[in-house]
């Protein structure tokens, strides 16, 4: 089984910052992207950041200069370093991977969700 455990979400004021973790544990091969979304109430889900095995990272436009994400690999571990937060992004962040289970080698690939971490930015 594998399981995603996010951690440092919180409450900060608006301008602020906040570094979330996501670490990967079980059963694992090896981890190809990984990422970061919210879904803001009455709002679709959005993908907030990527990160390839390779370290290539893509964001959405919005967070662009102020949201940085990095990995661990050693660690099986993502980050998410958000500064200059505002208060239209509090919200559940969650993390996800995409990765090949461990069985015998390497196993089927799968998707794998984190359970979310709240993030609230006051005004």
């Amino acid at each position: 089984q594998v399981q995603l455990v996010e951690s440092g979400g919180g409450l900060v004021q608006a301008g602020g910052s906040l570094r979330l973790s996501c670490a990967a544990s079980g059963s694992i091969f090896s981890i190809n992207a990984m990422g970061w979304y919210r879904q803001v109430p009455g709002k679709q889900r959005e993908l907030v950041a990527t990160i390839t095995s390779g370290d290539l990272t893509n964001y959405v436009d919005s967070v662009k200069g102020r949201f940085t994400t990095s990995r661990d690999n050693a660690k099986n571990t993502v980050y998410l370093q958000m500064n200059s937060l505002k208060p239209e992004e509090t919200t559940v962040y969650y993390c996800t991977a995409d990765l090949y289970i461990k069985r015998l080698g390497r196993g089927p690939r799968r998707d794998y969700w984190g359970q979310g971490t709240q993030v609230t930015v006051s005004s």
